[in-house]
């Protein structure tokens, strides 16, 4: 089976939540475990999944990771986590 992508599962899980209230539901109130199940995967102690969803009154935006690795980021990295390999691209529009 090929590896899937960070804007691939954001667009299954954009999709599966327009569909699916229940879902959609669970989603909000708690993604790490939703989308652990979802595709199977284990999501790191020290990852945060955000989902927030617009309204009449609010709006967000998703501003992409900055270019430059921080000590976080090369701390993972030197951990040996590939588990983020591309997570930039879920930025764009996901958590």
């Amino acid at each position: 089976m090929a590896a899937i992508t960070m804007n691939e599962m954001r667009d299954q899980i954009l999709a599966r939540s327009v569909e699916d209230e229940d879902f959609r539901a669970q989603l909000i109130a708690d993604p790490k475990s939703v989308i652990s199940q979802e595709f199977g995967i284990s999501v790191p102690d020290g990852f945060s999944i955000q989902v927030h969803e617009d309204n009449a009154t609010t709006a967000h935006v998703i501003l992409p990771r900055p270019a430059r690795l921080t000590e976080e980021d090369l701390a993972m990295v030197t951990a040996g986590g590939d588990w983020l390999d591309g997570a930039s691209d879920f930025g764009e529009g996901g958590p």
